[in-house]
């Protein structure tokens, strides 16, 4: 049997590898622990059975944490918030019925890295705080910048070590050491625990030692995860009388729609090519799927979920063969909150923070950043202001310039790449030769005005639009004028494929 001896290890790998991201992933996003959990299970067990891709895997991404976080701030409840999820899942479920599934290929790949590189940078800034233990609000502010700003600086960092734990530290450090030590080319032949997983179960480890034992690197009871041992008499639900009490839910909800779609097709995209027996996921059908799905996430109080690259990769790479394995993984994920609570209030949050910090580490390397720079102003641009846009602004606005960027080098090319001039001399005379390329609209209206324009007295000009799908009226217009201005100036003027139209009603 296929599941038995594919899908069901497949999925169990899965699973310990979405465990800790679920509840990472509710913690970058100031949201309920148990929300991250149940928008795993929701995307393993009901977006799975729906979806058409067999082998990409659903929950709680990385990439949404910052909008998240920062929706549920405005908003200021988070049954409110929940409402934003159901309205993003009605915006995805739009976009499948309306056949928009290509919609990620309408925005530029430097936007859409910047944009990840940005969020990478939050999630980094927001998890320093937690991996440090410090107990303090405004870490970056009241925090970490009063060290320097004070005249007693020594008074300042001996304040500042007050708020601070070595427990979190220590298991911060030893953390990040491991999974950078696992990322490199040697440790990857090595079958362990997922690298995840295994931060966590050393966590929960040094937790238990550090109870144990009278030590001064105990940790607090708010330094641990805090599951209610019935997760299902907690949940919160969406306050559907306010559904239309704020504009700003339904901003945040096409926001976090919109952002969960790009995900999605971006991850789809990437998990296909990855799949041995080489089927093609029907995009449309996967945005209903995340569309349903995040729209149950709503209801019931979880955070929303795209289409995970990590774990449909792992997925991939732990043999699975159909959708039932997605699904494996989600039943495993609902067993450990029945069965395993206990367990899981033993784990740090400083292990889900080094976990966290190296998934934004991943996003932002200065890797993305050189090759970006390789490629020219035209992509740096539009990637580094998204990014400085986010930072100061929020993610819409961000994303927004870097469209109007990138959109404004398309015009500039435009500009050049549908006409050229050719300039020659015939028994003494200066004749010229404009040919129009395949299709010339009002965007090159600007700069062959000027050429027009630059044409000497008493010369030659032929404009050649013989090979034109497409020319535009206002190119049209601009031409006829000249063709009267040409007779004042003694130019001989030829039109090859081009009508003249009648200039007389504008003047």
């Amino acid at each position: 049997m296929v599941w038995l001896k594919y899908d069901l290890p497949a999925g169990l790998s899965v699973f310990l590898v979405a465990l800790p991201l679920c509840l990472g992933i509710a913690l970058a996003s100031g949201a309920p622990l148990y929300s991250g959990l149940l928008s795993g299970i929701i995307g393993g067990i009901l977006v799975a059975l729906i979806s058409g891709s067999q082998l990409a895997v659903s929950g709680p991404a990385a990439g949404l944490t910052t909008l998240v976080s920062a929706s549920i701030i405005s908003l200021g409840n988070y049954n409110i918030f929940l409402l934003a999820v159901i309205i993003a899942g009605l915006f995805q479920i739009f976009l499948g019925l309306l056949k928009l599934g290509s919609i990620a290929s309408y925005f530029p790949s430097s936007v859409i890295k910047g944009m990840l590189a940005a969020i990478g940078i939050i999630l980094i800034a927001k998890q320093i705080p937690i991996a440090l233990g410090y107990d303090q609000p405004d870490f970056w502010t009241s925090g970490f910048l009063k060290l320097f700003s004070s005249k007693d600086v020594s008074g300042s960092f001996q304040h500042f070590s007050h708020h601070i734990s070595l427990g979190p530290i220590l298991i911060s450090v030893i953390s990040l050491v491991l999974l950078i030590i696992l990322q490199l080319p040697f440790a990857k032949n090595i079958k362990l625990l997922p690298a995840p997983l295994l931060i966590v179960v050393i966590g929960i480890g040094a937790n238990i030692l550090f109870k144990e034992t009278p030590s001064p690197l105990a940790l607090k009871q708010s330094q641990s995860v805090n599951i209610p041992s019935n997760v299902f008499s907690n949940i919160s639900f969406p306050d559907l009388s306010k559904i239309f009490s704020n504009a700003e839910i339904w901003k945040d909800g096409i926001t976090i729609g919109l952002l969960a779609t790009l995900e999605t097709l971006l991850c789809i995209e990437a998990i296909d090519k990855l799949d041995r027996h080489n089927r093609i996921t029907p995009v449309n059908r996967e945005l209903i799927a995340q569309g349903i799905g995040n729209m149950t996430c709503g209801f019931l109080g979880a955070i929303p979920m795209t289409a995970v690259v990590v774990r449909g990769a792992a997925n991939v790479d732990a043999g699975a063969r159909t959708k039932l394995s997605a699904f494996t993984h989600g039943l495993f994920l609902l067993l450990s909150i029945i069965l395993i609570t206990f367990v899981l209030n033993l784990i740090p949050y400083a292990s889900l923070s080094a976990i966290l910090l190296i998934t934004g580490f991943n996003l932002t390397k200065p890797k993305l950043y050189r090759n970006v720079w390789s490629l020219g102003w035209k992509q740096f641009l539009p990637f580094i202001i998204t990014i400085i846009v986010i930072l100061a602004t929020d993610l819409l606005i961000g994303v927004s310039i870097g469209l109007l960027i990138s959109i404004y080098f398309i015009v500039r090319n435009n500009f050049k790449a549908e006409y050229k001039i050719i300039n020659s001399k015939i028994n003494g005379n200066d004749n010229y030769l404009i040919r129009l390329n395949s299709n010339v609209t009002f965007l090159n209206k600007v700069n062959l005005q000027k050429s027009l324009d630059q044409i000497p007295e008493n010369s030659s000009l032929t404009v050649d639009g013989s090979d034109c799908n497409f020319i535009d009226y206002d190119i049209l217009e601009i031409i006829s004028e000249f063709a009267n201005k040409a007779v004042d100036r003694n130019i001989e003027l030829t039109l090859k494929g081009i009508i003249r139209v009648d200039v007389t009603a504008i003047h």
